[in-house]
């Protein structure tokens, strides 16, 4: 029984998003799914996918909360 949790940052995917759409997800599931039946044979009734959205603010790279990576790497600073 596969288990995959995928984790995003909770700031949508385009412009004026703050969320992954309902349809990205279901295929986000769907595509998991399929990969681990190809790749490993597991059935689609046995594998389980949770999508996990974190607040960005709760992200970190480079040693730095998101927000902050992102805007010293927009000015250069990185």
């Amino acid at each position: 029984m596969p288990m995959v949790t995928i984790q995003v940052t909770r700031e949508g995917s385009g412009p004026g998003r703050s969320a992954v759409t309902a349809d990205e997800k279901a295929q986000l599931i769907a595509g998991v799914s399929q990969l681990l039946l190809d790749v490993l044979n597991k059935p689609l009734d046995s594998t389980f996918v949770v999508i996990e959205e974190v607040e960005l603010e709760n992200w970190g790279w480079g040693g730095l909360p998101v927000p902050e990576y992102r805007r010293r790497l927009a000015a250069g600073e990185t």
